[in-house]
């Protein structure tokens, strides 16, 4: 029996999630700074998508308008301080906490349309919004006697995650000028700017197992993990979309267990079910529109 585009699209998608899961683990493990994480995750990752640019033709000139380009380029700053922000929050508030938080990225998407736009959120995704400021309140009301690393503070990992989930909202927001420009074009481009941006914090990590790991966040957890994303978004129905995009999270709390022994309690898991619901809910709407809308970890 043939394998119709919708279930291979749903078999990307679910390996595209697997591997963002996966993330916190890699980063933490290469035991370099968060800066040096990010410029690293952006060199390699770009080195990867020049590959794939270039086999999918998307190098030649006239692609970009001189607009286009500035807003990549802001764009990638979003995405470089996107990074930054959340690798540092895995360090204070575990990488199951973090990725719970940054997962708050659709209501600052609400706040940021409200203000830049002029977009009046309806009832229900004050509703929803709501309900998520009830689920993060529990997580930090649910914090553990102690953070992942000595001297770590819960609070910074929380406050860390939140900044992350709005300049990935900022860079959401730019990218609604981009319409038209082939995506992997766009991730090169944001990623070549991420490893400029963050050049001065290039340290060259001491172990050659920690190269060998953050080879792979650039090639595997960026490179790979976007061409995955972008070819199941246009395979993949927009309501199993949303339905795989739980596996993330899941992944993430499933990895902070087994490699750092970091659980959340059970007011915590009630937080995080509300804060993953109320998400849900809130992309329901847009999600109708197009598989540009139900990107929400691409930058994960």
């Amino acid at each position: 029996m043939p394998i119709t585009d919708n279930t291979r699209g749903a078999l990307q998608m679910t390996a595209a999630m697997i591997i963002s899961g996966t993330v916190g683990w890699f980063v933490l493990a290469a035991g370099v700074s968060p800066r040096a994480a990010v410029f690293w995750r952006c060199l390699f990752g770009a080195l990867a998508m020049l590959a794939v640019c270039g086999w999918l033709g998307q190098l030649r000139p006239g692609l970009l308008s001189r607009r286009q380009a500035g807003l990549c380029v802001l764009g990638g700053v979003a995405l470089a301080l996107n990074w930054t922000l959340l690798f540092g929050a895995y360090g204070h508030a575990s990488i199951s906490v973090a990725t719970i938080v940054y997962h708050t990225q659709p209501f600052m998407l609400v706040a940021l349309g409200a203000l830049c736009f002029k977009e009046k959120p309806g009832a229900r995704k004050l509703a929803c919004l709501a309900l998520a400021f009830g689920g993060l309140a529990a997580i930090v009301a649910g914090r553990p006697a102690a953070a992942l690393h000595a001297g770590g503070s819960f609070a910074t990992g929380v406050a860390l995650a939140l900044g992350a989930a709005f300049f990935y909202a900022i860079a959401a927001i730019i990218a609604k000028g981009l319409k038209g420009v082939p995506p992997h074009l766009i991730v090169l481009i944001q990623l070549l700017i991420g490893a400029a941006l963050m050049s001065p914090s290039a340290a060259l990590p001491d172990q050659p197992r920690a190269w060998g790991l953050l080879v792979a966040i650039g090639v595997v957890h960026t490179g790979l993990m976007s061409t995955l994303l972008y070819s199941a978004l246009q395979k993949t129905a927009t309501s199993l979309i949303g339905v795989l995009s739980f596996i993330y999270p899941i992944v993430a709390m499933l990895v902070d267990a087994l490699a750092f022994d970091q659980r959340m309690n059970a007011i915590q898991i009630a937080g995080a079910a509300l804060i993953l619901l109320s998400a849900a809910a809130m992309n329901r709407p847009a999600r109708a529109n197009g598989p540009a809308e139900a990107d929400v970890d691409r930058s994960s």
